[in-house]
């Protein structure tokens, strides 16, 4: 686990959230995971760390390959929300998690 996740997760602790899965896979034939999910509420969250030193996830493979999950995670129902270490660390990410379980679709 990352830095950014073990924050997210003790954020979401301290909030009295449920403990979501920690690398959920969400796709019946990829190998595809989550960083964190909530099954029950298809809610997929993933930690985008290395946004401002071009880290795999802003560069061109690396952001087309999560395009690939993010849009079949999408057409299989899930709702995904992706935070990056700004946010996380802030605790905005938490929050936003636990208000987006209350939102039912």
């Amino acid at each position: 686990m990352s830095h950014l996740e073990d924050t997210l997760a003790y954020h979401l602790k301290a909030l009295g959230a449920p403990e979501p899965e920690r690398e959920y896979k969400f796709h019946p034939s990829r190998k595809w995971r989550f960083d964190f999910a909530y099954p029950d509420d298809m809610l997929g969250i993933e930690c985008e760390g290395g946004v401002y030193s071009r880290g795999r996830h802003v560069r061109g493979e690396g952001y087309e390959g999560d395009l690939d999950k993010y849009n079949a995670a999408s057409l299989l129902g899930w709702r995904i929300l992706r935070y990056t270490a700004k946010k996380i660390e802030s605790g905005e990410a938490a929050q936003e998690i636990i208000d987006a379980r209350k939102v039912k679709v």
